[in-house]
């Protein structure tokens, strides 16, 4: 393989019939290429797919062989570096690529300047879709044209080969597209946070924050890091970035030279204008933020921060911070029933979202659980002790919560609820639960701090649960 590879007529397989899959199986058959789209699974729905795939030869229930004669392998995101499709690519010196990688690949050069249009990437533990959401927003505002875009909204492959082209791309990027873009290049680059996650897919922390690392590789104008999570500003001393290229830190205090910051309900820019030493800039408010979570105006500032670096004017972050409003499932408040204010943050899929969410709010009647995806909940239980009314636990990992809760928390009332049950009726039951734990002035948070799939379809769907057994307690 050469970086720039002759399409016409090389071998590739496409591993799995997800989304990024399909948009991947299409776009190199119309390259030329002789693509093979593999899957592990069948059944009706995977077949439906494949017959969506004009020039694609299609392999149900056998994920595993790769193909004789393979020249390239392009994968989903969820695959994992030990699957044995992949183990044989590398036995047989065959490269693999993400759909992030390819795309980066066929990237084509914008009439006016000559070179593709700049990427401003995003990846973290949590936050990436809300930050890269508000980012979109400022760029727009600015009279951009662009598109959140990646993990969210069009995909990257979509993007990069659009008949309209886009000026700016924000790119929200998971680790496991990181991990498969060795090519990958951004004019600029945030990682928001950093904390154990996906553990099973990468095989410990030290490969996740690698992985995660690889997003400020070659970075042209700014590396955007955390001042409150040192991890991520050591990610950016180990970066191998363009020269010139600065680190940018964002905060929740007074910003110091070259940061981001708040001072006074104030925005603030200490990095991107001309007399930094001496001067700074505003760039928004607090209350031009919806909602005002302590996490959440952290993620604006790292928007704001790659905006900066790109050179939008502070004008257009407020205007764009102003009119950004949140996806569903990302702290919203669902209603207020006899005085107790129910919020649904069923995004909140990992310890450390659960721990934003939790500091936002006091005092917490929590509902967590689910699939713990080999995370841990001592440092979690610990830090939201004080702030708990009582504890409601469901799912399959349930247990690991309580003892957690037993050993950091023990005067917390703790009650598990919809053992053994799924759906609505399991959501009901925990809805009235939580009800009879609230006093009047405290929150109900659905926070799990787990995956939702042993009951759920997906975390829309326990959140949308959530919300309709709320409205209904309070009918």
């Amino acid at each position: 393989m050469t970086d720039n590879p002759d399409w016409a007529g090389l071998k590739v397989v496409v591993a799995g019939l997800g989304l990024s899959g399909l948009s991947a199986a299409r776009v190199l058959a119309g390259l030329g290429a002789e693509v093979t789209a593999v899957d592990g699974g069948d059944g009706p729905a995977l077949r439906a797919k494949a017959e969506q795939l004009a020039g694609v030869a299609v392999r149900l229930g056998d994920g595993d062989t790769l193909p004789e004669g393979t020249e390239l392998v392009v994968t989903s995101p969820g695959w994992p570096p030990s699957s044995p499709l992949f183990l044989a690519a590398e036995k047989a010196g065959v490269p693999v690529w993400g759909d992030v990688e390819l795309a980066w690949r066929l990237r084509r050069p914008l009439a006016a300047t000559g070179e593709p249009a700049p990427w401003l990437a995003v990846t973290g533990t949590n936050g990436k879709t809300t930050t890269v959401q508000m980012l979109a927003s400022i760029l727009t505002a600015a009279g951009r044209r662009t598109a959140a875009v990646g993990n969210v909204g069009v995909s990257v492959l979509d993007a990069v080969l659009a008949d309209e082209p886009y000026d700016v791309l924000a790119v929200e990027l998971s680790s496991y597209q990181l991990h498969w873009a060795p090519s990958l290049r951004p004019h600029s680059a945030a990682v928001l946070n950093l904390a154990p996650d996906h553990l099973d897919w990468h095989g410990s922390m030290e490969a996740y924050a690698a992985d995660k690392g690889r997003i400020y590789e070659g970075n042209r104008v700014a590396c955007v890091y955390n001042l409150a999570d040192p991890a991520t500003e050591a990610l950016v001393r180990e970066a191998d970035v363009e020269e010139g290229c600065r680190a940018v830190g964002f905060g929740l205090g007074a910003p110091s030279l070259s940061n981001l910051g708040v001072v006074d309900g104030l925005l603030v820019d200490r990095a991107f204008v001309e007399d930094r030493a001496n001067s700074a800039a505003e760039i928004g408010a607090v209350s031009d933020i919806v909602p005002p979570a302590p996490h959440n105006i952290a993620n604006a500032l790292a928007a704001a921060a790659l905006a900066r670096a790109y050179g939008v004017d502070a004008k257009a972050v407020r205007d764009g911070l102003r009119a950004f409003r949140p996806d569903a499932h990302r702290i919203a408040e669902v209603a207020v029933v006899d005085e107790v204010t129910w919020i649904d943050d069923s995004k909140a899929t990992n310890t450390h979202a659960a721990a934003a969410s939790l500091a936002a709010y006091e005092p917490v009647v929590w509902i967590a659980g689910g699939l713990a995806k080999g995370a841990t909940f001592d440092e979690l239980a610990a830090g939201a002790a004080g702030r708990l009314r009582a504890a409601v636990l469901i799912g399959e990992d349930r247990a690991l919560i309580r003892e957690a809760l037993a050993r950091h928390a023990p005067d917390v009332p703790v009650i598990e609820a919809a053992a053994g049950q799924t759906g609505a009726v399991a959501m009901a039951e925990v809805v009235r639960t939580a009800a009879s734990l609230a006093a009047p002035g405290d929150t109900v948070l659905l926070a799990p701090a787990c995956a939702s799939m042993d009951m759920f379809t997906n975390y829309g769907e326990r959140g949308d649960l959530f919300a309709a057994a709320v409205r209904d307690l309070a009918k």
